[in-house]
């Protein structure tokens, strides 16, 4: 190989610290909250009843997160070298990771607006499309890992699924209140979009 290439440990203990970081600040404003109540004399039911717009909010962008570095690690558990344009494609990912934590907040805090619901499944989307352009990257780089192309395929397959449904969810929960954040659910269909996907390709 030509270009300058770095062992990718330090790379995943570093996404590791990341993600644990991100996941651990989507508690603090529940944290805070807590604070506030036991100031001002809140039971715990009342506690429980007027905040659960944020325990759900935490709990929705926690198991994303998880989800996206559960994906994340399967990509790079055989990756065998990193490239500088490899670094900036994760440093890419992880800011949208540690970014996560603020619409979160928001959409546990704030009455739901069109922006909020932009700036959270955007987030989301950016984080994936993150996902997707690694994988296209290795691609193109086969040298870099020991995948297989068709494995490496199926997974840019399932991101570019993951990506339309989010974009389909974006303007439901922008504008169908009545629906709201519910419009995450289509990502269950991610996998028959999958299969759909994959036909088209071949």
């Amino acid at each position: 190989m030509t270009a300058q290439t770095f062992a990718p440990e330090r790379l995943k203990a570093f996404v590791d610290a990341v993600v644990a970081i991100a996941m651990t600040l989507l508690i603090l404003p529940l944290l805070e909250s807590v604070a506030e109540a036991a100031n001002d004399g809140t039971s715990t039911g009342a506690f429980l009843a007027g905040h659960r717009g944020q325990i759900v909010s935490f709990l929705l962008s926690f198991v994303l997160i998880a989800l996206f570095w559960m994906e994340h690690h399967r990509q790079y558990e055989r990756v065998l070298h990193v490239t500088s344009p490899l670094l900036f494609i994760n440093a890419a990912w992880m800011l949208t990771i540690v970014w996560l934590p603020v619409p979160t907040a928001m959409l546990g805090q704030m009455d739901t607006d069109p922006l909020q619901a932009l700036l959270y499944i955007g987030t989301l989307i950016l984080t994936q499309a993150a996902t997707l352009a690694g994988k296209l990257y290795l691609l193109r780089h086969p040298d870099l890992a020991d995948f297989t192309a068709e494995r490496l395929r199926r997974g840019a397959i399932a991101d570019v699924a993951a990506i339309i449904l989010f974009c389909i969810a974006l303007p439901i929960a922008a504008w169908v209140h009545i629906v709201g954040y519910y419009a995450l659910l289509l990502l269950a269909f991610s996998s028959p979009l999958e299969k759909l996907l994959e036909r088209l390709r071949r």
